[in-house]
């Protein structure tokens, strides 16, 4: 037994965290790995038991890992959302205490000083954490001491608790891999016959030091307690969000149109503090029968002045029922973006897209952000494939096309006309039009792009003309050298 005023440290280590978070989704009997892309290989970043049975390992190369595991199933490793799961089960991990931090990429440190007896004992909330990990299909690992040093080296490399003054005896028999030094550091140390923490502790420092530098003086040190090391518990992120209580209920347009904006001052204060702008805002209204309704708002752009907000609320604002009035009123920043502090005055005077995105915005708000489309420059020289559309809410424009050939501003599926040899032609029907050829300017050869399939090119080679007719039309007329044809692709302005 021990006072509650003893350090106490643990340690969960999940060893295979990334493959285990993408088989809780979709199990998979067979041997199981993730490959990460390292120096334009790819290479296992984590595998199952499994496929460590079959002679796998972390780094190999996936090439090698086929060769001797012809049933391997792989995916793509994603470490940021490996990120994510352990920023998940480490606000899971503060039901245990509230000083939780992350120990590397795969592994969290607790200070449980003082809350293992809420538990029933270290060994009952040591217990209480292999189910709740188990249950939820993860493998854990734990260690438990006095230092976070010494609490890691036993989730790694021995697992368990180790009772306070104790640290010594019972870490001395571990490898010195398991004073978190660097793989280089380990090698050189094992040369020398130096394998376990043991050794160490047995050696004199001053030669250690001059040898191996403060690094390894500094880890004994954190090992054995003689040197702290702080546990730093992450940060909450920050919650955008409003509300405010009538004391009587509300029901008229402009009374949830001032509430909105008495909502609006307090959160773009908060945006601007962390440097942030809204993307989607969420109103929503609570109604004194309970009942509730939302105003969904989604922006352009990342925006967060209230000024510039408040209008945009207005037409759903309109269509809200307030019943027998509404007595809440919650404003949330659903989605935020960053948006850092800008330069204005004179000093910065450039044309500004705000009224544009707030355009996009109030026409989004009707058909949608997604039906509101820009056109955007594509690397092809070939026309069809020279441009895409994307979503102008969320796309930046281009600075523009680079050509060395003018193009035309209509482009549709080449039409056939009737017409032979190789100049364009001097009189030619098209569209039930008789057009007289003024003045042609050409040839531009475009060859078709071999390493993609499609059927429109598949005639191979076409010389483009620039034709100007008398009757006021400006065509642009292709001609197909290996199947003899004429056809009109596009109309200059």
């Amino acid at each position: 037994m021990f006072d509650g005023t003893q350090k106490r440290v643990a340690c969960m280590w999940f060893p295979r965290l990334p493959c285990e978070r993408v088989l809780r989704a979709r199990p998979i009997e067979a041997p199981f790995a993730l490959t990460l892309n390292q120096k334009n290989t790819d290479r296992i970043y984590c595998l199952t038991p499994q496929a460590e049975e079959l002679g796998l390992q972390r780094g190999m190369s996936f090439a090698d890992a086929r060769a001797f595991c012809p049933t391997l199933v792989s995916q793509p490793a994603q470490p940021d959302l490996d990120t994510r799961f352990l920023s998940s089960l480490r606000r899971w991990a503060t039901r245990y205490c509230p000083w939780v931090g992350r120990e590397g990429t795969d592994g969290l440190v607790l200070d449980v000083t003082g809350s293992a007896h809420l538990f029933g004992g270290e060994e009952a909330m040591l217990t209480d954490m292999r189910g709740r990990i188990d249950r939820a299909g993860l493998t854990l690992r734990l260690g438990l001491a006095d230092t976070r040093g010494a609490a890691w080296a036993l989730a790694h490399f021995g697992e368990g608790r180790i009772a306070p003054g104790q640290a010594r005896d019972r870490l001395a028999q571990l490898p010195v891999a398991a004073l978190r030094l660097e793989p280089q550091m380990v090698v050189r140390l094992q040369r020398l016959g130096l394998r376990s923490i043991g050794d160490l502790l047995t050696t004199a420092r001053a030669p250690l030091a001059r040898r191996f530098g403060t690094e390894l003086m500094l880890r004994l040190d954190q090992l054995l307690g003689d040197c702290p090391e702080v546990i730093g518990p992450e940060a909450e992120p920050p919650h955008f969000g409003v509300r405010l209580t009538f004391p009587d209920p509300i029901g008229l347009f402009a009374d949830v149109m001032a509430a909105t904006e008495r909502l609006l001052m307090p959160l773009c204060d908060k945006l601007k503090t962390h440097e942030a702008g809204a993307r989607r805002l969420m109103l929503s209204l609570r109604r004194v029968d309970q009942g509730s309704q939302q105003v969904e708002l989604r922006l352009a752009a990342a925006i967060r002045d209230p000024a510039r907000i408040l209008p945009l609320f207005a037409r759903g604002v309109g269509g809200v029922d307030a019943g027998f009035g509404i007595d809440q009123i919650r404003l949330e920043a659903t989605v935020v973006e960053p948006l850092p502090v800008q330069q204005i005055g004179s000093m910065a005077r450039q044309a500004s897209p705000d009224r544009l995105n707030d355009l996009i915005t109030r026409i989004g708000t009707r058909i949608g952000l997604e039906n509101v489309q820009r056109f955007l420059p594509a690397d092809s020289h070939i026309p069809e494939r020279s441009f895409t559309i994307a979503p102008a809410a969320y796309s930046a424009p281009d600075s523009g096309w680079v050509c060395l050939r003018p193009r035309p501003l209509r482009l549709f599926p080449p039409e056939p006309i009737a017409a032979s040899g190789m100049q364009p032609p001097a009189r030619f029907k098209w569209r039930r039009m008789a057009l007289t050829t003024a003045r042609a300017t050409g040839p531009e050869r475009i060859a078709p792009e071999w390493w993609l399939e499609d059927d429109a090119w598949r005639s191979g080679l076409r010389d483009y003309w620039k034709v100007d007719t008398r009757e006021g039309r400006r065509l642009w007329l292709f001609y197909t050298p290996q199947n003899p044809g004429w056809f009109v692709q596009g109309e200059f302005a």
